[in-house]
């Protein structure tokens, strides 16, 4: 069972910046995509950004293209989301999940760490 963990989630104004982490004890984390993806009440869920396992090919929803960079390191089995420009519409609770390709991913079954974008 892929059991994964995500921090670095905070309140900050807009225009602000946050670094989110996603670490996977005992996960075989280099052999897959990752994906991020963003819970809001009301809407569910959607994808955020993918990487792929090695990490050379990467993608972004519209709404985050030119804001946020997804990056990874197979050595620390560490996934990692730089969020910069926050804008209110990025608030919300963000999940890492296994993921075969950029639509395509594990439905999170862990917390995910909260975003809250103040305007």
């Amino acid at each position: 069972d892929v059991q994964l963990v995500e921090s670095g989630g905070g309140t900050v104004q807009s225009g602000g910046s946050l670094r989110l982490s996603c670490t996977g004890p005992g996960f075989a984390f280099s052999r897959y995509g990752m994906s991020w993806v963003r819970r809001v009440p009301g809407k569910g869920l959607g994808s955020v950004s993918y990487i792929n396992s090695y990490g050379n090919i990467t993608s972004y929803s519209d709404s985050v293209k030119g804001r946020f960079t997804i990056s990874r390191d197979n050595v620390k089995n560490t996934l990692y989301l730089q969020m910069d420009n926050l804008k209110p519409e990025d608030t919300g609770v963000y999940l890492c999940a296994r993921s075969y390709d950029a639509n395509t991913y594990d439905l999170p079954r862990s917390q995910g760490t909260q975003v809250t974008v103040s305007s």
